[in-house]
């Protein structure tokens, strides 16, 4: 039996944190996983610079309540739900996962965590486990699931590495010339025709 572990943003639903540096203006928040592959720099340098700026939990999420998913998304991962399971394996936060999940129809997520102060800044986040998407896949193949898994950015390389069959989504110029050896696809309908055939 087969298990599809999908990233979620680039993926499915657009950037969430350029989708806040468009609606704040602060360019430096558009950085994400595409460009720099320390996930933790990231994170430090995103809630440094909200703090800096007095962003708060709310004024993100309300950027996320006006976020749809890319076009077709939802259509696509309503057709690969009806063939096998899927489960969202993203770097995002819970608390701004809920409204996302919503509008691709509730699939499971397996996702990290923030802690929020009394007053709605952000103080941390935490990770469920460190390289945690390739630990999903690893722990789903020990109790003999074939692993699929697709994704875009440098912090889904080693799902995708770890998994029986992996493909990149719309990845960008730089990542293709780092992991020639990955397969691509640049829409939907490639990757039906890529699931189709190994399911």
């Amino acid at each position: 039996m087969h298990i599809v572990c999908s990233d979620l943003e680039g993926v499915l639903v657009p950037e969430i944190w350029i989708g806040v540096a468009e609606k704040t203006g602060i360019e430096e928040l558009r950085l994400t996983t595409r460009e720099i592959e320390d996930y933790d720099e990231l994170m430090r340098h995103r809630l440094a610079i909200m703090n800096a700026n007095g962003l708060k939990i709310d004024d993100v999420t309300a950027v996320i309540e006006t976020l749809d998913p890319l076009e077709g998304a939802a259509e696509f991962l309503a057709w690969l739900r009806s063939r096998t399971q899927v489960i969202i394996v993203s770097d995002t936060f819970s608390q701004f996962a809920t409204p996302l999940m919503k509008k691709l129809g509730w699939p499971t997520i397996f996702c990290n965590w923030l802690t929020i102060n009394p007053d709605g800044t952000i103080e941390n986040y935490h990770l469920r486990q460190a390289d945690g998407k390739r630990k999903v896949v690893e722990a789903l193949q020990q109790v003999n699931f074939k692993i699929a898994a697709m994704g875009d950015s440098y912090n889904d390389i080693t799902m995708i590495q770890a998994a029986d069959y992996g493909i990149l989504f719309r990845p960008p110029q730089n990542i293709v010339a780092q992991y020639p050896e990955l397969k691509a696809a640049y829409d939907y309908d490639d990757l039906k025709s890529f699931f189709t055939e190994l399911l």
